[in-house]
This record gives C-alpha cells, sequence and structure tokens, in this order.
C-alpha cells in the first residue's frame, strides 16, 4: 500500500499530524542554518578583541566584531560603543545585548518541544477513536462480528499512531540537539563577556593610573 492510502486511510487525524510534520521540519532546518551559522572561532576571537582593547583601538575592535556577524560578535560590539562611558556601561550593555542573542538562539525551540509532545498524543487520539468506532461495529452487528471485520478498522486506526511518533521522535531528538548546541553556545559568550569586561576594566585602570602619575610629575 503507498503511503499515501496510508495516510488518508488514517482519518482526520492525520491532517493536524501532518501539519505538525511541516512545521516541525521548517524550525528544524532554521534552527540548523543559525546555530551553523553563528559558529565562530571562539579563541582565535577573543585574542583579537583583546589585543585591539590593550592597543586603545577600539574602532578597530568594534569593525572587527561586525565583520564576524555572529551573536558573539554582536554581543562585543555593543558592548564596546558604550567604551568611552565606562567600566559599567560598557557591562551593562554586553549582558543586555548577550539576553537578546540568547533569545534569538532559542526562537522557535518551544514549537520543536510542542510538536515533540504533541504529535505523538495526537497519534494516540486516532488510535482511540478508531477503536471506538471499531466497537461500535461489534455493536452494530449485534456481537456477530468476526475478526475480518474488525481488523481493518484496528490497523488503520494505529496508523495514527505510527505517524505520530515518526514525527514526534525525531522533534525530540532535534530539540536536545539544538538545546545543547545553544546551552555550548551560551556558555562561549559568557566566557567572550566576561573577558571583554575584565579587558575594559584593566585598560581603564592603566588609563586611570597613568593621569595620576602625570598629576603627581606636574
Amino acid at each position: 500500500m503507498k503511503l499515501i492510502e496510508m495516510f488518508l486511510k488514517g482519518g482526520v487525524i492525520m491532517w493536524p499530524i501532518l501539519l505538525c510534520s511541516v512545521i516541525g521540519l521548517a524550525v528544524v532546518i532554521d534552527r540548523f542554518l543559525i546555530i551553523r551559522r553563528v559558529k565562530i572561532n571562539v579563541p582565535a576571537f577573543m585574542v583579537r578583541v583583546r589585543g585591539y582593547i590593550k592597543n586603545g583601538d577600539i574602532n578597530a575592535a568594534i569593525s572587527f566584531c561586525m565583520q564576524e556577524k555572529s551573536p558573539i560578535g554582536n554581543m562585543v560590539r555593543k558592548g564596546l560603543k558604550k567604551f568611552k562611558l565606562g567600566h559599567q556601561r560598557v557591562k551593562e550593555a554586553v549582558e543586555n545585548a548577550g539576553r537578546m542573542e540568547i533569545n534569538t538562539l532559542e526562537r522557535g525551540l518551544p514549537i520543536l518541544a510542542s510538536i515533540a509532545g504533541v504529535a505523538p498524543m495526537l497519534g494516540f487520539l486516532g488510535t482511540v477513536t478508531g477503536m471506538i468506532q471499531a466497537f461500535m461495529t461489534i455493536e452494530d452487528l449485534a456481537g456477530a462480528a468476526n475478526p475480518s471485520d474488525l481488523a481493518g478498522g484496528i490497523w488503520e486506526a494505529l496508523i495514527t499512531t505510527a505517524f505520530g511518533l515518526i514525527v514526534g521522535i525525531p522533534a525530540l531528538a532535534a530539540y536536545n540537539y539544538f538545546t545543547s548546541a545553544v546551552k555550548r553556545f551560551v556558555s562561549d559568550m559568557e566566557m567572550v563577556a566576561n573577558d571583554v569586561v575584565d579587558t575594559v576594566q584593566d585598560d581603564k585602570k592603566e588609563e586611570a593610573d597613568i593621569d595620576d602619575e602625570i598629576e603627581v610629575e606636574m
């Protein structure tokens, strides 16, 4: 039996399951492309940015972050734009930008989690309604139904469960994969943010020390 014929025999519940599969696939493709695009060489990035800050070339650091076109680059860039306002403003800007980038990375994951739970439940619902119809057939035949009268209805009902699991299991696996990927990326973001803030603080202290020395000499 062809897949389309099996789908149609599953009844009306198959359509919500199909919708779940389409939405889930769209989310998976979108998140995969996003996760792949945002990956950068974190150690090399930190070395470059730290060097620019220590040399006092903040504009070069901002330009470098713009070239990276990643959440980490955007976070650091927004922080460095507040460089002249002091260490605390840089820290606040980095934290706010980091939260926004994390929200962007997590976009769509709740939908994927919902599909992972809803699709199998829709399948079970289809099976239950199919079994109800099978027992209604027994009632209509006054209990004289033979196995062949019920077998078709039962296996057709079980199709919904099969399709629900086919959609739900990959959705759950994808959700766990993307969640782990986002957690690793958030860890990298925190490491870079702390490094940039510390470097800015050290740079501001050095400037303050130099100014003090100049005042003493004068």
